[in-house]
C-alpha cells in the first residue's frame, strides 16, 4: 500500500483527501504543521508528499527546501495560490508538481500515480540520519550531536557535513563541493575548502591521518565513512 503524507492546515481538505486516498488504497498520514511535516517525512519515509504552501508555522517552500536537503520523496504542491511566480518558486525549491485549488480528485489521483512511478527508482531515497561513533547528524531537524551533546557548527560547516552525509560512502570532488557550498564562481578555490574541512575536523576531533569520519582522497576530494 503506497503511503502518502499530507501537510495541510485546512482540516476539511485534510479530511476530504484522507477519505479519497484511503478509498483508492493509499495509506494516509497527516499534519497541519510544516515543522512536524518535515519530522514525519523523516520518520515515515512516505512514497509521496502532498503539501499546502500556506502553513501556520513555516512556509511550504521552506518545507520543500528542508526535505530536499536529504530526501528525493516526490512532492505535489496543493495550493490556492495560482500566481505564476509562486508556482515557479515552489518548483525551483524542489516540488515535482503543482495543483491549484479547487482541484479534481480524479486529476490528483492521476498525478499521484505518476509520482509513484517516479518514486519506484531505488536510488531516490537518502538517509535523514547519520550515526557513527560519537557523531549523530539529524538532517531533518538540522541538528548535529557529538559526544552526547549538541555540536554547534557554522552555516558552511553544516552545509559541508550535510553534503557528505547525503552522499555517504561516495567520493565528492573538490569542485563538486565548492560549487555546492560557494557557487560556480569559486569552483577552483580549493584553499577555501581545505580551511573549512580543517575546521570541521577540529570540531569532530577527527585526525586526518587516522580518520573516523572524513577521509581525504588525495588530489580528488573527500568521502564520509559509512556508519
Amino acid at each position: 500500500m503506497p503511503e502518502v503524507l499530507i501537510i495541510e492546515d485546512d482540516a476539511q481538505i485534510r479530511k476530504f483527501l484522507r477519505i479519497s486516498l484511503e478509498a483508492n488504497s493509499f495509506g494516509v498520514h497527516e499534519t497541519r504543521s510544516g515543522e512536524q511535516g518535515v519530522a514525519l517525512c523523516a520518520e515515515l519515509a512516505p512514497d509521496v508528499l502532498i503539501l499546502d504552501l500556506g502553513l501556520p508555522d513555516i512556509g511550504g517552500c521552506e518545507v520543500i527546501r528542508r526535505i530536499r536537503e536529504w530526501s528525493a520523496t516526490p512532492i505535489i504542491v496543493l495550493s490556492a495560490r495560482s500566481d505564476e511566480r509562486q508556482k515557479v518558486e515552489a518548483l525551483d525549491a524542489g516540488a515535482n508538481d503543482y495543483v491549484t485549488k479547487p482541484f479534481s480528485i480524479t486529476e490528483l489521483m492521476a498525478r499521484l500515480r505518476v509520482m509513484l512511478r517516479t518514486a519506484s527508482d531505488p536510488d531516490r531515497a537518502s538517509a535523514s540520519r547519520y550515526c557513527r561513533g560519537d557523531l549523530e547528524v539529524d538532517l531533518a531537524r538540522r541538528r548535529v550531536y557529538f559526544g552526547g551533546g549538541e555540536l554547534h557548527l557554522s552555516r558552511k560547516e553544516y552545509d559541508l557535513l550535510r553534503l557528505l552525509v547525503t552522499h555517504v560512502g561516495k567520493v565528492l570532488t573538490h569542485q563538486q563541493i565548492l560549487r555546492e557550498i560557494w557557487g560556480q564562481a569559486h569552483s577552483e578555490d580549493i584553499h577555501y575548502l581545505r580551511v573549512l574541512v580543517g575546521n570541521l575536523r577540529q570540531k569532530l576531533g577527527d585526525d586526518p591521518t587516522r580518520p573516523r569520519y572524513i577521509c581525504t582522497v588525495q588530489g580528488v576530494g573527500y568521502r564520509l565513512i559509512e556508519p
